[in-house]
């Protein structure tokens, strides 16, 4: 679905369609969950964050009675505060050891491998500042491009491709020292 699908959406969802929003919803919601997951690691506080994500999203919407230009962009930047907040008024953290894997349990052994190399990611991700994080999670898991990654990191192009090269180079070392 296109941006611009998004918006029609959003402005049927504004004049009181709340099956538009609904619509909307569902196409966003794998893509913000996903989202959220990368960032948070866990299952439970990605499914609860996402939820929060579609309820501020619809409480702006008819508070500020227009569609943003940019949904996607939007619903994102909502998902990322969120984020940000959700680690900002966190008062207990889990070892990294003790968080929760973050794909189901499987008994194909490709799937058992496939689901340690997923754990070491996540806990590789998890060990780099948010905003290398962010880029990492944008680009690579959401599979955006440098425009729309910007967009809702709210800086440039080239700050995106900088922080990029960045964060990859630090995820790579990360990934190195845990297998030594």
């Amino acid at each position: 679905m296109t941006s611009s699908n998004f918006h029609r959406l959003l402005e049927r969802a504004l004049q009181g369609d709340k099956e538009a929003f609904g619509d909307f919803y569902e196409q966003m919601l794998e893509r913000v969950y996903r989202y959220v997951f990368y960032r948070t690691g866990h299952i439970q506080d990605a499914e609860d964050l996402t939820e929060t994500v579609f309820l501020k999203a619809w409480e702006a919407l008819h508070r500020t009675g227009r569609v943003p230009d940019d949904p996607e962009a939007w619903i994102y930047r909502i998902a990322h505060n969120l984020v940000i907040d959700f680690y900002r008024t966190r008062k207990t953290s889990i070892p990294l050891d003790e968080a929760p894997l973050p794909v189901q349990e499987s008994i194909a052994e490709r799937e058992v491998l496939h689901k340690e190399d997923m754990e070491r990611l996540v806990n590789a991700l998890k060990q780099l500042p948010p905003t290398y994080q962010q880029v990492l999670v944008c680009r690579f898991i959401q599979g955006m491009s440098h425009r729309e990654t910007a967009k809702i990191m709210e800086t440039s192009e080239a700050n995106v491709r900088v922080l990029q090269y960045r964060a990859l180079r630090r995820l790579k070392q990360i990934l190195n020292r845990q297998k030594e």
